[in-house]
């Protein structure tokens, strides 16, 4: 029996009261502690009182929008974020991972679909917290620690990684100089199943090179193999 991660506690933000019950009735059901806000002065007054280990976020909210909040929780925080799109919201999809979203699912909202994306998600989250041997790997001028998963550069400074960006690098990593397809990497990365109009690595390797390319715009450690995919050079 899948495992069900019944000491992470889930945060639901959306306006919408019936999307708030019908998606908290449901994962409750699966075991996971669930509270709901309407907005994000609701959401900043449920993290006061309980920390939260992932959150299901809607992009169209009152005051504060999905996509500032998104920014402002990746800021301070490594909580997993899911955001809630419209269907047709694909620009907003990827600003929402430029500003660290980890994921996203579109409504009207598939249960079958949404649950193993919160498990996926929330494994994640928690191996990125828990301590274990430690495994450690050099490229370019970083080391990565998958211990402690976290990357460092030859001067000792921390490079700030999303849960999503650390998830892709350590692929790429363990897969230097092969050339990867998207399909393969979101696979690897996310344990998600591939579509073709998703652009979630396109828009994951953008911010991994700017957090370690010398030069973003001409990148020498991630570069793009037109027609094929992404190829790690370290």
């Amino acid at each position: 029996m899948q495992q069900r991660w019944t000491d992470c506690r889930l945060g639901i933000v959306d306006d919408d009261a019936s999307i708030r019950e019908t998606l908290a009735g449901f994962l409750e059901a699966e075991g996971y502690h669930v509270r709901g806000a309407a907005d994000a002065v609701g959401l900043e007054r449920m993290m006061r009182t309980e920390p939260l280990d992932l959150v299901l976020l809607d992009i169209r909210l009152p005051g504060t929008d999905g996509l500032t909040l998104t920014r402002s929780l990746r800021e301070k925080s490594e909580l997993g974020i899911i955001l809630i799109t419209g269907r047709n919201d694909k620009v907003d999809r990827i600003l929402g991972l430029e500003y660290g979203a980890d994921d996203y699912i579109a409504k009207p909202i598939d249960e079958r679909e949404l649950l193993p994306r919160v498990r996926n998600l929330l494994r994640r989250v928690s191996h990125s917290r828990l301590a274990s041997p430690t495994q450690t790997l050099h490229f370019d001028r970083y080391t990565m620690d998958m211990g402690r998963r976290a990357v460092t550069d030859d001067g000792g400074q921390p490079v700030s990684l999303t849960t999503a960006e650390f998830d892709l690098l350590s692929v790429f990593v363990r897969n230097s100089g092969q050339v990867m397809s998207r399909e393969r990497l979101i696979a690897a990365a996310s344990h998600r199943r591939w579509d073709p109009f998703d652009r979630t690595i396109d828009t994951l390797v953008r911010r991994l090179r700017r957090k370690l390319e010398a030069n973003p715009e001409r990148p020498s450690l991630i570069t793009t193999v037109h027609g094929a995919g992404y190829l790690f050079s370290a």
